[in-house]
């Protein structure tokens, strides 16, 4: 085998594609400080038991493990950041006001994600700590929509839903409780006898709630039926009403659509989730959600919501950047040449210097001009390239 192969689903990104990441994280990140959002840059690598604090067996079993050659303890390589992000808000800041934070990275996963996935995304997000409205769930949605906007996306589908149903439905039950593991995975894959068979020996009115959260998926309608089939539960009244305000902020921009069995990060959130999908990509392209038990886990319980989205998979679905037009210039410590090419470059223009013999290749710069000198041979002049 040869050694510069990488690893299965590991790639290097070539110019023209970093290229469109990196202008997609500048423009993000300058949106996100737009809202009053304060950049943090959590470490790559932390004690394993602190990054894996308050997060779900999914993490777990996502994360890359090492022993740290300084103390023998185990580390662990980041999957997520959302976890770092609130032990950073917890300990670090520890402030007692709302808290709105952002962030940019690379994490690594054992596993691809998704069909076509990346190991290593790069994952950008925000979060909002200290408000546990539902004001702060509509402002990350709404950021979370306007990042795809920038991006260029007009065609987005928003998925909603509510760890709140379940949770309200299996709290009238103490066998359902009980079993609740196994609950979410069968809801999760919308395993209909799966769930009829576990479900025989529970209460009426639990089983029938239950086996109904597979078939209550469409448009904002199906809200209305969740509240014809589902127990007429506070918990359930709560989650329906909160999902309704947060589709309603979200119609004109995003077609909407709601899923009351979708618990994907059920361990983890703790309200209204939602899932941002865009067309050329089978898997959500952004997730977000209210995760308000995590900072207990750090010893300082803040309600918390946030969204995180992976630049490298966003990218991958835009058209390819156009070659920026540029400048070709010789190679000479003449002070004149220095101080034109200087004067051009404070300009904002893309100046290459040829060396001394190569000519230049470049998969991002076309050089459609040249600095020449002129014919009086004291002036350094433009010279369009045909």
């Amino acid at each position: 085998m040869p050694n510069w192969l990488l690893p299965e689903n590991i790639a290097d990104v070539l110019p023209s594609e970093a290229r469109k990441i990196e202008e997609l994280r500048r423009l993000m990140l300058d949106n996100f400080r737009l809202y009053g959002y304060e950049l943090v840059m959590p470490p790559l690598l932390e004690y394993l038991e602190s990054l894996l604090t308050g997060a779900g067996q999914d993490t777990d079993l996502r994360t890359f493990k090492l022993v740290d050659q300084i103390s023998g303890r185990m580390l662990g390589l980041r999957a997520d950041m959302t976890t770092q992000v609130a032990r950073i808000d917890a300990h670090l800041l520890n402030r007692d006001s709302v808290t709105r934070l952002c962030y940019a990275g690379s994490v690594l996963h054992t596993r691809p994600s998704g069909l076509h996935a990346t190991r290593e995304p790069l994952q950008i997000g925000a979060e909002i700590y200290g408000h546990a409205g539902l004001e702060a769930d509509a402002e990350i949605q709404e950021l979370a929509l306007a990042s795809l906007a920038l991006a260029g996306f007009a065609e987005v589908r928003l998925d909603l839903s509510h760890v709140g149903v379940l949770r309200a439905i299996i709290g009238a039950d103490p066998a359902a409780a009980k079993d609740e593991a196994a609950l979410y995975l069968l809801l999760r894959a919308k395993d209909v006898p799966g769930l009829d068979q576990l479900t025989a020996h529970y209460a009426a009115p639990v089983r029938a709630a239950l086996l109904a959260l597979p078939n209550l998926y469409g448009d904002v309608e199906v809200l209305a039926r969740a509240r014809a089939e589902l127990p007429d539960l506070p918990g359930i009244a709560k989650a329906l009403a909160e999902l309704a305000a947060l589709a309603a902020s979200a119609i004109g921009r995003a077609e909407v659509a709601i899923d009351l069995a979708d618990l994907r990060g059920y361990q983890y959130e703790s309200g209204a989730m939602f899932a941002l999908y865009v067309p050329g990509l089978p898997n959500a392209v952004a997730r977000g959600g209210r995760y308000d038990h995590v900072g207990e886990a750090f010893g300082r319980a803040r309600p918390a919501t946030g969204f995180s989205l992976d630049l490298r998979e966003l990218a991958r679905l835009l058209p390819t950047a156009e070659r920026k037009h540029s400048i070709r210039a010789p190679w000479g410590n003449a002070p004149e040449l220095k101080e034109k090419i200087a004067e051009l470059r404070k300009s904002g223009e893309v100046v290459i210097q040829s060396l001394p013999g190569h000519s230049n290749e470049q998969d991002e710069f076309e050089c459609d001009r040249a600095l020449v000198l002129a014919d009086n041979g004291n002036n350094w002049i433009l010279k369009n390239l045909g």
